[in-house]
């Protein structure tokens, strides 16, 4: 089995409105591949930044000082899991935002946006997805997969990486359970994240500040489905599961009351 990715070149500035199947479709039709083929193939798997999406659906919103980032990171708040006062007096904050995504800041983003502007994840990944997925399949006459990408970091682990906040035509989690291993023991617990490992393989050809937010991962279509199905939603956990679900407030509060108690 191989698994090719490359990024996708010429993409222009995207803002508000763009139509980005339209924006994506000329450098798509003109990747070249090892084996001398072009363009896109049934299977492919089209990655991109959430950035372009969030520029493209007008997510961006105005942030002229600290305090009013501040209330922007609130206004896309709905849990705090954790804060910490840096330095330079901000805070900062891991918190759950209305995808459902825990990420710092709620998502917002300062970077490759005008001064006094912040931009905002999309309001619902999965729908971006779905209706790139569609532009692209009536330009190009080729339905591929389509992730859309943010990054976040990682409890007990340095560095960022990117994840699948949105999908749309891939099978988000490959569920083992119930196979058997090479000593012939029965898989229970083994759910892979395939939409997150496509994510962070795209990432490694797009580049952060290189001007690449699209890539294309070939190889996969075992993953890549007729139907657009669940999405990337999928991918967080359920509050019932998660061992960590108690923000470090939560958690002292909870703490106090049962020495009290």
């Amino acid at each position: 089995m191989m698994i090719m990715a490359q990024a996708v070149e010429g993409v222009p500035p995207v803002t508000g409105g763009d139509d980005l199947a339209a924006l994506l479709s000329p450098g798509l039709r003109a990747l070249t591949w090892p084996d001398g083929s072009t363009g896109m193939v049934e299977g492919d798997v089209v990655v991109v930044a959430s950035k372009v999406v969030a520029k493209a659906e007008r997510r961006l919103v105005a942030a002229r000082t600290r305090e009013e980032l501040e209330q922007v990171i609130a206004g896309q708040t709905v849990r705090v899991v954790a804060e910490r006062v840096r330095p330079d007096g901000s805070t900062l904050r891991i918190v759950e935002n209305p995808q459902g995504l825990v990420l710092a800041a709620a998502g917002v983003d300062t970077s490759d946006v005008p001064l006094g502007t912040a931009l905002l994840l999309p309001e619902d990944p999965d729908a971006s997805a779905r209706a790139l997925r569609r532009g692209l399949d009536a330009r190009l006459g080729v339905r591929p997969g389509v992730v859309v990408t943010d990054t976040v970091g990682r409890p007990w682990r340095e560095g960022v990486t990117d994840i699948a906040i949105g999908a749309a035509g891939i099978r988000t989690l490959q569920d083992h359970r119930g196979r058997r291993d090479g000593y012939g023991r029965e898989l229970r617990m083994t759910v892979i994240a395939a939409a997150d490992e496509i994510a962070a393989a795209a990432e490694l050809v797009k580049g952060k500040a290189d001007g690449r937010p699209v890539a294309v991962v070939r190889g996969l279509g075992h993953l890549v489905t007729r139907e657009d199905g669940e999405g990337a939603r999928v991918l967080a956990r359920r509050s019932e599961d998660d061992l960590f679900r108690e923000g470090s407030a939560e958690a002292y509060a909870r703490g106090l009351a049962d020495g009290r108690g």
